[in-house]
């Protein structure tokens, strides 16, 4: 019986340190913003993404899109233009943050709903 406590808790542990890596991975006010944008739009140049993140400075956006990019979420890619342009895409990884992202989305739809109802 104690191998199976072991297990449940090797279990719950791994899931608790997964919910915490994700949980750090999106952290922050302006990552979901980002991806979200990029996943409604594709490839946005940096000033695209600036002025759709409403209220976001070019420094933040700067910090978000190089932690996203460690990440494996978005690609950066500078362009042979004149002036050189950059754009950011998702990756196919990123792709599954969606489904988060719609449910918060509906979360917060639903305790916004209920907030104004208090």
């Amino acid at each position: 019986m104690q191998t199976s406590n072991c297990k449940k808790t090797v279990l719950d542990t791994e899931r608790i340190l997964a919910l915490r890596d994700a949980i750090t991975l999106l952290s922050g006010k302006w990552k979901f913003c980002i991806l979200l944008n990029l996943y409604n739009s594709g490839t946005m140049r940096f000033k695209d993404l600036q002025e759709s993140s409403n209220g976001i400075t070019p420094k933040v956006l700067s910090k978000e899109l190089q932690e996203l990019e460690d990440n494996l979420l978005i690609t950066r890619t500078v362009n042979n233009t004149k002036p050189v342009t950059v754009s950011y895409a998702l990756t196919e990884h990123a792709v599954e943050t969606q489904a988060i992202i719609e449910s918060l989305i509906e979360f917060g739809l639903k305790h916004r709903k209920k907030i104004k109802e208090k």
